[in-house]
């Protein structure tokens, strides 16, 4: 997780208090940024009341957000935003900054029908692909719930097939195993009524997380999470892509803030998200003369939602860094600085967001718009500014 940094300086009634910003990390350009852009009103002054007990009352933090300071930072990010062609995040950005109603509101967003499109999403045991293929099988799709456990009946799985419903279609799939995602693709295509009409989604979700700085983790360590966040996600896509082609339909990849961002002791993550992106990017371009659109979802800690990372692994996780590192590396580090290192990883799940369904919705609406976004960034505002103004301090 990034280090704090230092959000202060100077403060005068009635005025936006001086941001300061440290380079040790991209949380330090988050932190106590809802405090900062609060505002104190002075009694007596024009729209100001004072509360029961006397005093000044606070502006609530994102009504004050374009004033003085906060407002510069604003336009700051938003010259940014413009700069690299992010003309979307710069409009949800203000929106929220200006407490008007959410974009969606504003311009209304017609949905395709559903009725006889078909979708496929990997990683249905738990987490976001879980919640997920209820959420599109209440929409009227037909999904197809890729399980990792769906041949040893795992608890996800399981509770899919109990729906008993003809448009919920389990299946056992490994996004690491060739042989699998073959089986898988026969699978559709078996299933499908017309499979010249294609399939119209497929929503690449399967992941795992990890942590440790770089000189503790391994090379496998590396590997093994780019196997299936990366490769994986390369190899289901590839397969599936005629079919999608046929539908012209969408292929949606779950990133991270992570893959647009970078954080210290996350880089084997990191990696793997970022090559993720650079993937979907690329392939967006050649998919266009097809009509097929490519999205990216980027959502920010939500580690306490899916499960991908608990106490409990983290505690596993650390003891084989610890115990895989050199000599010489634990010497230097330190016994006190690592386990202050896995305090910091344990806050950050402790800390996470636990209601999926920003991520859900985003996903959703990726599927079913007219006119999606090439980028859906499900998070808080203070990491939209973050990931804004470049995140890599």
């Amino acid at each position: 997780m990034p280090t704090p940094g230092d959000v202060g300086g100077g403060e005068s009634r009635g005025a936006v208090p001086r941001l300061t910003w440290s380079r040790r990390g991209a949380a330090g350009r988050c932190r106590r940024l809802n405090e900062a852009v609060a505002v104190p009103v002075p009694r007596g002054r024009a729209g100001g009341r004072a509360g029961p007990g006397g005093g000044d009352r606070l502006r609530p933090p994102r009504a004050a957000a374009m004033r003085g300071t906060a407002g510069l930072l604003a336009l700051g990010a938003a010259a940014g935003l413009l700069a690299g062609g992010g003309g979307r995040w710069l409009g949800r950005l203000l929106h929220r900054l200006l407490l008007l109603p959410p974009l969606r509101a504003v311009r209304a967003r017609r949905a395709l029908p559903v009725e006889g499109k078909a979708v496929l999403v990997t990683g249905c045991d738990k987490g976001f692909g879980h919640a997920l293929a209820k959420q599109l099988h209440a929409k009227g799709f037909t999904v197809f719930a890729g399980c990792l456990l769906a041949d040893k009946n795992g608890d996800g799985a399981r509770e899919l097939k109990n729906m008993k419903s003809d448009r919920m279609k389990v299946l056992q799939m490994n996004v690491c195993s060739d042989e699998e995602v073959a089986q898988a693709v026969d699978f559709v295509k078996a299933t499908l009524k017309d499979p010249e009409e294609g399939l119209w989604g497929l929503v690449n979700n399967a992941g795992v997380s990890t942590f440790g700085e770089v000189e503790f983790a391994s090379l496998d360590n590396y590997k093994e999470v780019a196997e299936i966040n990366l490769w994986g996600t390369v190899r289901v896509t590839k397969a599936f892509l005629p079919l999608i082609r046929r539908a012209k339909g969408r292929v949606v990849n779950i990133t991270s803030m992570l893959g647009r961002m970078a954080s210290p002791s996350r880089s084997c993550y990191c990696v793997s998200k970022y090559g993720v992106a650079a993937f979907s990017d690329c392939l967006r371009q050649e998919m266009y003369r097809w009509g097929v659109r490519v999205i990216l979802i980027e959502p920010s800690n939500f580690v306490a939602a899916t499960g991908i990372l608990t106490e409990d692994g983290i505690d596993r996780q650390a003891e084989a860094l610890w115990s895989g590192a050199g000599d010489t590396v634990r010497e230097d580090y330190g016994r006190e600085y690592f386990a202050r290192h896995v305090a910091t990883m344990k806050s950050f799940v402790s800390s996470s967001l636990k209601d999926m369904s920003l991520v859900l919705n985003d996903i959703s609406d990726a599927l079913t718009s007219t006119r999606p976004n090439n980028r859906y960034n499900p998070m808080e505002t203070c990491w939209l500014l973050v990931c804004a103004a470049g995140g890599n301090g």
